[in-house]
C-alpha cells in the first residue's frame, strides 16, 4: 500500500505541476460545484469541514488516544499518534514545496489564504478514520465487521474531501492527493510502530 500510494500521489503531483489535462478537470469539476451549491447542503458541509480541522481532528485523536490507552492498547496508541500528527507536518511540508493556490471565485464559501495542495482536512481524516479502520479489523473476527469498517472508513474519507471541493476550498486534485498521501503516511506509520512492537515483544520473550 505503501508503494502504491506513493507512485500514485507522485503521479498527480507531476500532473498538478505540468498544468496536465487533470488541472482541466480540476478547474471544471469547481466551477460545477460552485454553480449548485444551495444552502443547506453548504451547511451541512461547513460543520463537517469544522470538525475535521486541525483542531477538531486534534481533539478527537486525543480522545480516542485515552480511551485506548486506558484499554491497555499503548502500540495503537502510537500507531494513531504517529499516523495524525506525523501526517500533519507532513503535509505542511508538502504545502510548501508544492505552493499551488486555491480555487478563486467571485463570490466563495470560503476564503483561505493558504495553499491549496495537499488537502490537510482530507489528508488528517484519511490517516485518523484509517488507523481506526485497521484497529477494528485487526480485532474483530467476522469479515462483516471488517467490511463495516472500511466501509464507514471509505465514506468519511470521501465525505471529508468533498466538502473541501464543494465549499471551494481545494480541487479535486488537491483531494485526491492527499488520500494517495494519507494512506503512504499511514501504511509508513503502521510499518515502522509495528516493526518496534516486534522488537519490544521479542525482548519481553
Amino acid at each position: 500500500m505503501l508503494i502504491v500510494a506513493a507512485w500514485l500521489f507522485g503521479a498527480i503531483a507531476e500532473d498538478v505541476l505540468t498544468q496536465d489535462p487533470l488541472t482541466i478537470v480540476d478547474a471544471r469539476f469547481s466551477a460545477w460545484l460552485h454553480g449548485h451549491t444551495f444552502s443547506s447542503l453548504t451547511r451541512v458541509m461547513l460543520l463537517i469541514t469544522r470538525v475535521h480541522s486541525v483542531l477538531g481532528v486534534t481533539v478527537m485523536t486525543l480522545a480516542v488516544s485515552a480511551y485506548l490507552w486506558i484499554k491497555r492498547l499503548r502500540f495503537w496508541v502510537l500507531k494513531l499518534l504517529l499516523a495524525v500528527f506525523g501526517g500533519m507536518l507532513l503535509n505542511f511540508l508538502l504545502k510548501h514545496v508544492f505552493a499551488r493556490q486555491r480555487p478563486r471565485f467571485d463570490d466563495p464559501l470560503l476564503t483561505l489564504n493558504t495553499y491549496s495542495f495537499p488537502s490537510g482536512h482530507t489528508m488528517m481524516a484519511t490517516v485518523f478514520y484509517g488507523t481506526l479502520c485497521v484497529l477494528v479489523a485487526s480485532r474483530v473476527r467476522h469479515w462483516r465487521w471488517r467490511v463495516v469498517a472500511i466501509a464507514v472508513a471509505g465514506f468519511m474519507i470521501l465525505l471529508v474531501g468533498f466538502s473541501r471541493i464543494y465549499l471551494g476550498a481545494h480541487y479535486l486534485s488537491d483531494v485526491l492527493a492527499a488520500m494517495a498521501e494519507g494512506l503512504a503516511w499511514l501504511a509508513f506509520s503502521l510499518v515502522a510502530v509495528g516493526k518496534l512492537q516486534r522488537r519490544r515483544t521479542g525482548k519481553q520473550e
